[in-house]
């Protein structure tokens, strides 16, 4: 009995590893891929960002994926290559898109979640942050929704081509599985 509980024991610890690693290495993905952002209405939009909190939410879930968007957010603060918008943009984005996901496990209801998080719910979470504490006091309640749509909006055509592509392929499956495991 002993050794089922410690073989089940280090199953679970070796996937916790596993999630740990690849959450390290999606936030790792979008603090260099925060190298290419544009300018959109005095918010920085980094749509690599966006494609991994969609594949966060498919093969991490909600919890992982907000710990990889917040650690992106944070690091991209601390280089300079983001501003503070980036956290209710990404972590919003992150969670209902794992939560989505989560709830309804197709790749549609990621893509939504992260649009829809980003855009509108990180969008106006913005408001506050650029007025209070960025002094932006032009701000306005949605000023942030079209931006931040845009970014999204593009970083999360490039995940639904990759999670296509996986999932045609049987990759999705097979990772999946793996993370599982």
């Amino acid at each position: 009995m002993g050794e089922n509980t410690n073989n089940t024991n280090s199953s679970a610890n070796a996937n916790n590893t596993k999630k740990i690693a690849l959450t390290a290495m999606m936030a790792a993905i979008a603090v260099v891929g925060s190298t290419f952002s544009f300018p959109v209405f005095g918010s920085k939009c980094a749509p690599v960002q966006h494609m991994v909190n969609v594949l966060c939410a498919v093969f991490l879930g909600p919890g992982y994926g907000l710990a990889a968007a917040y650690i992106a957010s944070l690091i991209r603060n601390f280089l300079g290559l983001g501003t503070l918008l980036a956290f209710p943009g990404s972590m919003c984005g992150a969670l209902l898109s794992g939560l989505l996901y989560k709830k309804f496990q197709t790749l549609p209801a990621a893509y939504v979640g992260e649009i829809f998080g980003t855009a509108v719910i990180g969008g106006m979470l913005a408001f506050p942050i650029a007025r209070l504490a960025m002094g932006n006091g032009t701000a306005a309640l949605f000023t942030f929704v079209v931006p931040f749509l845009i970014s999204t909006a593009g970083g999360t055509i490039i995940a639904a081509i990759i999670t296509g592509v996986m999932k045609g392929t049987g990759v999705l499956a097979s990772l999946k599985t793996q993370l599982a495991e």
